[in-house]
């Protein structure tokens, strides 16, 4: 075997032996992180604050909490490197927005109580899609 053919199939090997040795939250967290990349979202770990920023990952919860007293949904969206809060002010409910779902969010990454948030967040529904 020729030094090259070596190298190529290297890192192969040890993405395969990852996968058999990891638990699967990891694995679930190395899968979300390649939809995020194909759907063109800027990693959770990565959204600069004060700017905007454009995510994709899958619903993890959706809660409707009232901040002064206006109705406010929020959902909590997983990347596979991290989460985002996605807040709509004066919602109660947004058809499609469910758990489980895929959705690509973008607007003012902002940090509330130590957490990214982007309020009332241009969104697409995605497609599920196998991973």
């Amino acid at each position: 075997m020729s030094k090259s053919s070596s190298m190529s199939t290297g890192p192969r090997w040890r993405r395969v032996l990852q996968r058999f040795t990891a638990s699967e939250l990891d694995l679930a967290a190395a899968d979300e992180k390649e939809v995020a990349a194909r759907h063109g979202g800027t990693l959770c770990e990565r959204l600069p604050l004060r700017q905007r920023g454009c995510v994709c990952g899958a619903v993890r919860s959706v809660t409707l909490q009232p901040r002064g007293g206006v109705p406010t949904l929020q959902a909590e969206l997983f990347d596979g490197s991290g989460t985002v809060q996605l807040v709509w002010l004066g919602r109660r409910r947004i058809a499609g927005v469910d758990v489980g779902r895929r959705i690509m969010a973008e607007g003012m990454v902002v940090e509330d109580d130590g957490r990214r948030v982007i309020f009332n967040p241009r969104y697409e529904l995605l497609c599920s899609e196998a991973v």
